[in-house]
């Protein structure tokens, strides 16, 4: 945020209200309000009130806002240890409050600045994640799960077992056929449904699944959807005056007598009994006639009526004085109603409404449906409990779980609720349904007065995560009515310490059209906030719209990089951003700043696939893994490790039977004959290296073997760079994330993973260019701002098996709406279409936040760019409906109209005819030697003579994973308490044992042998009084896997402690080890154990000196599978 003027700022009373300690708040704070400087300041003032910095726990919703608030918490306690005060008022204030902080660490014995996690800003996925760590069991899902950042494979896995079951006879087989046969029998598109509907069940799971008799029945659904009908009449009914509805009834029964005559069956005529329609659903008909009345068939007011609606002239003079009185009468109607303030919407949306109720036929599908997705919500606990992996989304549902109900919290959130004073969420507006539940529960209880606090921080303008569950109709919530019985007061911010007043003011005026005039939490609606602009007017014009007319891609790109050249020219140091919706917009401007000689950096646009290093790295594994993959074997050969030319390739590949393999005609000496000399020499090259690496295949973990066969191809001698390095590692991370084994069960989640894997930034592009999406600019702030493509749509989705939604009904109650989609060739299903047209209402005003947000990330000059198509009678059309420029049309078309007006212009970029050569072939000129490049290291495997092949010793890494697994249930005992564990419950853990060594590439012969030693590990720590002695929770300070950081020598150290407590005024630091010795003389193996890791338990003794300075350390190792109970235990002896 920028230094604040000496002067008092608009919203200066909100700011000091919102430094009340004793109060609870949720704020609106838009672009560029000084939100996390704020959020700052209330965290200062809550920790100098607190006897324990964990009693503030601080939310945010990405890691990138996590660290920026703790780098800002942190700046202000280190600039608090200066004695000169800030002249800057509003910066003097965050320096007297970390001042205030400094005091309250030093009397308590805080040591913040030795030990800065013990400051609580986490993400709400971390904090989910340390909850259920917490109750293992209470959260059911145990211990020792990972978390998978993309866990489409597993979706993929579950939605294959809900297909498995049609070749059963069990009973779950019968709906999922019935749920296949609706979709044509395509148990493609079946799978990729469920795949989508699991990735989202958090937003349905729990709606479908609390009470499936009632909560699933017809009767409850089919409630849900009259309410929607009565809701949408009384809100029309409330809308519409009784002055107006008197005349409208005396026009529809004048139109029913002109048309009766040859319509008497029109639902018109039941209107000449006078009486206005009700809100009942058997009302709609009568609510239809009157509609056709007064709107067209688009839903626009109607601009005059004739016979046709029962309105004629007259063709006599006789006829047009009889007629004309009711046809004037009707006009004037017409006119004072669309002078009503959004009643055109509301009665267009009437024709949309769903019918009140299912047909068999529909309902017989949903149901099946239904079952469908709960046996696929089922398949993927078991899929995640069989591979020892979960999703966010799962955390944050058993997290919610662990936390117990509102009404009867458990034991965790007792503890929880203990320890936690004060709560800060930042982003509010992205919460998601099962994030507010969470903030229920651990709010659960608190009322004002009690010295608990909540503070919630967003901007609804803000809120564009939609895809990622968020639904901004819960702050409105909050906001109206608190989290639980925790009301909240609202406060809003209106400075904007970052643009010019010319963009504020343009956006004030813009957004005041382009977002709704009425907030609707059902409908995703926010109204805009206004800003009140702190710095003066800079360039002029601040704000630029480029109105293009039937312009090409390549037009608007060159305008963008003159535009980018002059903000250059005005400022050689400006920061400049090009912002786009998505990636695809992106071509024909990424060719022309290449072509121009301007380097940018691109931030996560570029998909890790689409670089040449992962293009020949995948086609390498493919060809590995699946001998008949041709267009993977002639992608390899052509890569530059090898390089054959074309000619060489057909010579060799060419007329190849189908049945064989590339691997079969490289051993085909008649087709190796035709090659060129060189040629055979650089195919004989690569063979070598192949039949090595086929022979070491299953031998060791899929990672290595790969990464091995690439170094001796020469892989990392074809990288560009240390860029490309940094990309081949990723996708190395990526192979042995999906398998950690020898063996890659499915090469679709590879595919998947490197699509959403993004390429490693140019570090030697210019960082005052950046190009990225919106999503990716939210929380920044440049110079100049360049957003092009407004004027280009986006994609349908494809519609999904079940529609459905939750509304709120009158009450703030929560209601279930739902409809199957209609089969290939049956007639559409009102219910779903009206549940889809819901849903792309909701999208459209998000896309109009998105807009938003574009907009305000710039502090001196604005570019909008947007291209439309020249209609025949010369008019700008109106742009595509999921466009940005459709939202932004209302402020902008008419200079549109004015562009449409100028000389067509139209630019031809000549296609260059080196652009249409074949591109050069890249290969090594000399086979290289395999040599450790900076950045990768050199894999173990690669480091073998060509003529003794490679081995890889599992057994090391069996042991590893016995650690592991021992390390994670010890924590699981000691959080759980070891009274609830004995020796046959450790037996019980046999199959989740063998299920998570699988997931760690454990050979299938040696886990059985690997799950008994970490059984036998635990049931000997249980059944060591040394052992409970170390796990006893009731120990002061008990902490287990104790991560500490601290900054030596300007260096920060982390270390992670695997059990350490306060037992009789000693600070325990105990190291764990699974080490094994069958010989003689154990104690020498101990002592010799002890002198290994003498100076790991030497370093932590010192780091724990400054985490706890009131308690002498002393550490010790544990060695759980040495035989004789008084050899486990060995101490450090520091004087020695």
């Amino acid at each position: 945020m920028t230094q604040t003027p000496a002067a008092p700022i608009a919203d200066a009373e909100a700011r000091a209200a919102a430094l009340d300690p004793l109060r609870s708040f949720i704020v609106q704070a838009p672009a560029g309000s000084g939100k996390t400087e704020l959020l700052t300041q209330r965290l200062l003032l809550l920790l100098a009130a607190v006897d324990e910095p964990e009693e503030v726990v601080a939310i945010t919703f990405t890691r990138k806002a996590a660290a920026e608030m703790r780098h800002r918490v942190f700046a202000a306690i280190r600039a608090a240890q200066s004695d000169e005060a800030p002249q800057d008022a509003h910066r003097q204030r965050t320096w007297q409050l970390a001042r205030r902080v400094l005091a309250q660490s030093q009397t308590r014995g805080w040591r913040l600045h030795d030990t800065p996690q013990r400051l609580r800003i986490r993400t709400i996925d971390a904090l989910c994640a340390e909850i259920v760590r917490q109750s293992p069991l209470g959260s059911r899902l145990g211990g020792g799960i990972d978390i998978v950042d993309n866990a489409e494979p597993l979706y993929r896995e579950a939605a294959r077992a809900v297909l498995g079951a049609l070749d059963s006879e069990l009973p779950q087989a019968a709906p999922v056929a019935r749920v296949l046969r609706h979709f044509d029998n395509r148990t493609a598109r079946l799978e990729q449904q469920l795949v989508d509907l699991l990735r989202r069940r958090d937003q349905w799971l729990r709606l479908v699944a609390g009470d499936r008799k009632a909560g699933r029945s017809r009767e409850v659904l089919e409630a849900a959807l009259t309410g929607v009908i009565v809701d949408a009449l009384q809100q029309a009914d409330r809308a519409i005056p009784a002055t107006l509805r008197t005349i409208w009834l005396q026009s529809a029964a004048h139109a029913s007598s002109q048309r009766y005559a040859k319509n008497p069956e029109l639902a018109l005529h039941a209107l000449r009994d006078g009486q206005w329609p009700g809100c009942a659903p058997a009302e709609l008909p009568r609510w239809h006639a009157l509609l056709d009345l007064v709107l067209t068939a688009d839903g626009s007011w109607r601009a005059t009526v004739n016979a046709v609606q029962g309105f004629p002239a007259g063709k006599t003079n006789a006829e047009k004085a009889e007629l004309g009185p009711a046809r004037d009468a009707h006009l004037a109607l017409l006119a004072a109603l669309s002078a009503q303030p959004g009643l055109r919407e509301r009665l267009a949306e009437l024709r949309e409404l769903p019918s009140p109720g299912y047909t068999d036929a529909q309902w017989q599908v949903l149901d099946a449906l239904l079952d469908t997705m709960l046996l696929a919500a089922a398949e993927l606990r078991l899929v995640f409990a069989e591979r020892g992996a979960t999703d966010f989304a799962e955390i944050a549902a058993q997290a919610v779980h662990a936390l117990g109900g509102p009404e009867a919290p458990s034991d965790l959130a007792l503890r929880l609720d203990y320890r936690i004073r004060h709560l800060l969420v930042d982003e509010f507006q992205d919460t998601s349904t099962t994030q507010w539940q969470l903030l229920e529960r651990l709010t659960a209880g608190w009322t004002p007065g009690d010295g608990r606090t909540l503070f919630a921080v967003g901007d609804p303008m803000q809120s564009i995560y939609r895809f990622r569950e968020a639904d901004v109709g819960l702050y409105l919530r909050a906001r109206e009515h608190g989290i639980g019985l925790l009301p909240l007061t609202p406060l809003t911010l209106s400075c904007n310490f970052r643009s010019q007043r010319g963009i504020v003011d343009w956006v004030n005026e813009t957004f005041r059209q382009v977002l709704p005039p009425q907030d609707d939490r059902d409908r995703s609606a926010v109204t805009h906030s206004r800003a009140d602009a702190v710095h003066p007017d800079a360039e002029a014009p601040a704000v630029r719209l480029h109105a293009l007319i039937d312009a090409d891609d390549a037009t608007e790109a060159a305008r963008v990089v003159e535009l980018l050249r002059e903000a250059q020219s005005r400022d050689a140091d400006g920061r400049i951003a090009i912002l786009v919706r998505n990636r695809g917009h992106l071509t024909e401007i990424a060719a022309a700043l290449r072509d121009a000689g301007i380097g940018y950096q691109a931030v996560d646009i570029e998909s890790l696939a689409e670089r040449p290093v992962i293009t020949d790295l995948h086609a390498l594994t493919r060809a590995l893994l699946h001998p008949h993959d041709r267009i993977a074997w002639l992608a390899v050969l052509r890569a530059p490790w090898c390089g054959l030319t074309l000619a060489d390739l057909h010579a060799l590949a060419a007329d190849l039977p189908a049945q064989d393999s590339v691997l079969t005609a490289m051993d085909d000496v008649q087709r190796i004959a035709a090659m060129s000399e060189d040629g055979q020499r650089r195919l004989a090259r690569l063979r070598d290296v192949v039949v090595a690496a086929h022979a070491r295949q299953g031998r060791m973990p899929l990672r290595r073997w790969l990464e091995s066969t690439w170094f001796a191809l020469g892989g990392a001698a074809c990288a560009d760079g240390p860029t490309a390095l940094a990309d081949a590692a990723s996708y190395f991370d990526a192979v042995q994330r999906l398998a950690p084994g020898a063996v890659l069960e499915d090469l679709t989640a590879l595919d998947l993973a490197l699509h959403d894997l993004k390429a490693s930034p140019d570090p030697s592009a210019d960082e005052r260019v950046s190009v990225m999406t919106i999503h990716k600019s939210k929380g920044l702030e440049f110079d100049t701002v360049i957003v092009p493509g407004l004027g280009r749509g986006t994609r349908s989705d494809d519609p999904p098996p079940v529609a459905w939604m939750q509304i709120s009904d009158a009450d703030g109650h929560p209601r279930l709406l739902m409809a199957p989609v209609h089969a290939t060739g049956d007639a559409r299903e009102d219910s779903y279409d009206h549940l889809r047209a819901r849903e792309a209402e909701r999208q459209r005003h998000e896309d109009a936040r998105l807009l938003y947000v574009a907009t305000t990330r710039a502090r001196r000059c604005l570019h909008l760019l947007g291209n439309v198509r020249r209609t025949d009678d010369g008019t700008p059309a109106r742009p595509p409906d999921r466009s940005l420029l459709a939202r932004l049309w209302p402020a902008v078309s008419a200079a549109f109209e004015a562009a449409a007006e100028l000389p067509v212009q139209r630019t031809s970029a000549a296609v260059p005819d080196a652009a249409l050569s074949a591109p050069p072939l890249r290969r090594l000129r000399d086979w290289p030697r395999v040599t450790r490049p900076a950045g990768l290291p050199l894999p173990a495997a690669a480091a073998g003579s060509s003529g003794e092949p490679l081995r890889f010793d599992w057994a090391g890494e069996t042991a590893r994973a016995v650690g592991v697994l021992y390390h994670r249930w010890v924590q699981v005992i000691a959080g759980e308490g070891i009274d609830h564990w004995s020796p046959a419950r450790c037996a019980s853990l046999a199959a989740v044992l063998q299920s998570a060594l699988r997931g760690m590439g454990v050979p299938a012969t040696r886990r059985g042998t690997a799950a008994e030693r970490v059984m036998q590990a635990l049931t000997n720590t249980l059944a060591d009084p040394r052992g409970r002695w170390l796990l006893d929770n009731r120990h002061a300070g008990a902490a287990s896997e104790l991560d500490l950081s601290t900054l030596r020598d300007g260096v920060l150290q982390r270390r992670v402690i695997d059990r350490s407590f306060v037992d009789d005024g000693t600070r325990w630091i105990v190291d764990f080890k699974t080490s094994t010795h069958e010989g003689a003389d154990t104690a020498s193996f101990v002592r010799n154990e002890l002198a290994r890791y003498r100076a790991q338990l030497a370093g932590y003794c010192a780091l724990m000196r400054d985490y706890d300075a009131g308690h002498p350390p002393r550490a010790a190792l544990y060695l759980p599978l040495i035989d004789d109970p008084a050899l486990r235990w060995i101490e450090l002896d520091e004087s020695s």
